[in-house]
């Protein structure tokens, strides 16, 4: 692994599946990786053993990717710091208040809509099987960060911050790079001793165009 990025979806995390392949540090692993990726049936039946309890073989859970960003990894980050010593750490982050309202109009309104029953079929997709559905109630919503109180905004904002002071902590300086979406190419570039990429950073999956992706109406502007 090239990379281990610890910082929570909703930062920028499909970006950087983008971006790290261009800086040399892809495939790169992402949640979405999961419901749609090459080797989903694979991964999805890793992660689903992981989110029961079992602890693998990170080598061979990782096999063919040379990154890794957003959930689930991130919530068993000090696993993977130490499972791959060698691998420079990524502390993705963005303000609280916009992290919060995004992962509540995304993530959280598709677990919603699900439980309602809401979720629109999509043709062109086969629906997401309930292992899927297993693995992110496991190791995003109770998971090790949020334990089953992400609604609990004042909890969560504490924990938010105290995550990134304990990372800061646990992590020497010279193996972290500390990145909000802002930041673009050249700490990323920077931390992967490569060129700075002649091209536009890019920019994907904001709050609607995730929406649309799961077949929600998107917010207006």
């Amino acid at each position: 692994m090239k990379l281990i990025g610890v910082g929570f979806g909703r930062t920028a995390t499909m970006s950087l599946k983008h971006a790290l392949p261009e800086l040399g540090a892809g495939p790169c692993f992402h949640m979405i990786d999961l419901i749609m990726g090459e080797h989903r049936e694979r991964d999805l039946a890793n992660w689903a053993r992981i989110a029961a309890g079992e602890r693998p073989d990170w080598d061979e859970v990782f096999d063919g990717y040379e990154s890794t960003v957003d959930w689930p990894a991130c919530s068993l980050w000090e696993e993977l710091i130490e499972a791959f010593p060698d691998a420079p750490v990524l502390l993705n982050v963005r303000d609280f208040d916009g992290w919060y309202a995004s992962c509540q109009n995304t993530i959280l309104a598709v677990k919603q809509a699900a439980a309602a029953g809401a979720m629109p079929e999509d043709a062109n997709r086969p629906a997401p099987p309930p292992e899927l559905w297993g693995v992110i109630e496991q190791l995003v919503w109770q998971g090790p960060d949020l334990e089953g109180q992400f609604e609990d905004e004042a909890r969560t904002r504490a924990m938010y911050h105290r995550r990134i002071e304990t990372i800061r902590s646990a992590v020497p300086a010279e193996r972290l790079t500390v990145w909000e979406p802002g930041d673009g190419w050249e700490p990323l570039a920077a931390m992967l001793d490569v060129p700075v990429p002649d091209m536009p950073f890019p920019r994907l999956h904001d709050t609607n165009e995730f929406r649309t992706e799961f077949g929600l109406e998107p917010l207006p502007a």
